[in-house]
Parts: structure tokens; sequence; C-alpha cells
């Protein structure tokens, strides 16, 4: 049996386990049915756009990040005072990442591991700096935590399916593009709903300070935006019925159809998300160092690698664009 399918099976008896704690149907002997189905903590059902959605983005290409200064130095050989050397000397890298998103960043329900195609990611950096994958420490951060984890020194990088915008540009530095997604929409397998132009004046649930949440907001079509903590709060308001539908990267929203059968994916891709690894702003030359492993990476099959441990038989590895 393979990861992916080991994974897939991990997944499905937990995503039972949700759903055997959904109420009971009112027919059932014995039990008596409640009339008010629980919600996960920090549910808001949004009546504007979210702060992000509504102020205009400053003009750039969110994807042109900064060219690697030469080759990839070996672990023995980084700057004297570089970021990186900084990193070495502590003995960690520090990782933000996901532990809800299956497939990119999930912790496994047997050994307590997290894992992922982020993950791995993030293990590439840490091989970079010290010769060794495992000497990093991650931090579960949700969407809403990554920028601020940053700026306030909690983490060195974060990687966790975040999308490069021009307005996230202004308090932090991207690498580039190491993933290239699209928005889509996740509902129950019995709706008839056809894509996001279809969910008008319906709740459309994502998480609180994503891309995602702001592109629901925005919405010609007039959804309702639900705004939860994290993507599996998501999964279990659908599950229950208290939303209509998701709507997030294609990435996260296949982990979801993998972990619930009763769910599809409906609709054409509605936004481009390309995805960098972020990083404090004035820490430029560990953005350029990781932009020369990316070139590494994509180079020497290790990219591909990944993407079919985790996410099936890649595509060509995204061209990475620089600004200076």
């Amino acid at each position: 049996m393979t990861g992916r399918a080991r994974g897939l099976l991990l997944w499905s008896a937990l995503a039972g386990l949700v759903a055997g704690c959904a109420p009971v149907p009112g027919g059932a002997p014995g039990i008596e049915a409640s009339p008010v189905v629980p919600r996960p903590a920090g549910v808001v059902e949004l009546t504007a756009p979210p702060s992000a959605a509504a102020v205009p983005a400053p003009s750039c290409d969110p994807t042109a990040s900064l060219r690697p200064t030469g080759a990839l130095p070996g672990p023995g050989a980084l700057p004297a005072g570089s970021t990186m050397a900084r990193i070495r000397q502590r003995g960690r890298l520090v990782a933000g990442v996901d532990q809800n998103t299956y497939l990119m960043g999930f912790r496994n329900p047997l050994s307590g591991e997290l894992e992922g195609f982020d993950v791995d990611m993030a293990r590439e950096v840490a091989r970079a700096i010290f010769g060794d994958p495992t000497r990093v420490k991650f931090r579960v951060l949700t969407s809403d935590q990554r920028m601020p984890a940053l700026e306030d020194g909690d983490v060195d990088v974060v990687v966790r399916t975040m999308t490069v915008t021009c307005e996230r540009w202004q308090r932090v530095a991207f690498s580039t593009v190491y993933y290239e997604a699209g928005q889509q929409v996740l509902v129950p397998r019995s709706s008839e709903a056809t894509g996001i132009e279809s969910l008008g004046g319906r709740r459309v649930c994502a998480t609180k300070g994503s891309s995602s949440l702001a592109n629901v907001a925005n919405s010609p079509a007039g959804p309702i935006p639900v705004q939860v903590r994290d993507w599996t709060d998501c999964l279990v308001l659908l599950q229950q019925g208290q939303v209509d539908a998701i709507s997030t990267d294609d990435t996260i929203l296949a982990g979801f159809a993998a972990q619930d059968p009763y769910t599809k994916v409906v609709g054409p891709k509605f936004t481009a998300e390309p995805y960098g690894m972020a990083f404090r702003k004035h820490e430029e030359d560990f953005v350029r160092f990781v932009n020369a492993l990316l070139e590494r990476l994509r180079a020497d099959g290790t990219w591909a690698a990944v993407h079919r441990r985790w996410l099936g038989e890649p595509p060509a590895p995204p061209v990475a664009a620089y600004r200076d």
C-alpha cells in the first residue's frame, strides 16, 4: 500500500468519526434529537467583505521574487552573518505549516507526525541549511496567523498553501512560486450547484485571513461568506448542513473530497493561486537562498518526486520569475 493510499484510509476513518459525531436522525429509537447543531468555535457569517478584500491591492507582479546571487552554497559554506548561518547556529529551522489540510500539511493520526507536500518542501529548506531534513521545528498556524507569526519572529519561514499577492508583499517577502493552485468549490454530492456562480445567497465557507475568503466575498454571484479558523471546520459545517459549499484552492478541496466520498468538486477554477514560501520582509538573503534551492529542486527532479508522493503525477514545475 502506498503512503498516499494509507493516508486516505486513515483520513477516511477520521471522516467517519466526524460523521459519527453528527446529530442522530430524529427517528432513532431511544435518543432525543437536539434542535441545536453545535458549531466549531470562531464561526462568523460575514455581512461585509473582510478588510483585505475591501482595500484595493497595490499593483505588482506578485509571482516575481528575488534572484539568487549564485549557486546554492552547501550547509558548511553558508555566508557568515547570513540569516541561514544564524538559523544553523541555533540548530533548528522553525517552519510554520498546517495540520488540517490533507495531502498538503496534515497530522498523521497514527504516528502523530506532520506530513504532506508543504511539509516536505519545508524539510528541503532544512536539508539545504543543515544537510539534514529532520532539523526543523514545525509550528502549526491557521491562515490568519501566517503573517503575524513571521512579523513577530515566531517562525523563520511559512510553507502553508499561501498565495502570493501584492497586498501580502507589503508585509512579508515571498519565494518564487513552488505550486500553482486555483480556487474551486466543494459541495455535497446531492447538490445541484455547478460552481461559484450558482451559489448566490448561499453560505460558502472559507478560513479567516485567506485569499479564498476575500474571493468568495467579492464574487459577483453574491454568496454569503462564512469565516472559520481552520479548513477542517469548513468540512464539519458542510457535513452538518450549516453551509452549502466550501470554496478554496483545488489542492485543499482534493484533500476534502478524498476524506469524504459524499462530497464533490464542481465548476472550473475561477482564480489563480500561486503558492510561495513566505519570509520576514527584511531577510532578503534567505529569500534568495531558498530561490536557489527551488531552482535545484525543479532541475534535479526533487520537486516532481514530492508532487508524485502526495498529489499524483506531476506537471512541469512552476517557472521562476524574478523582479531584479
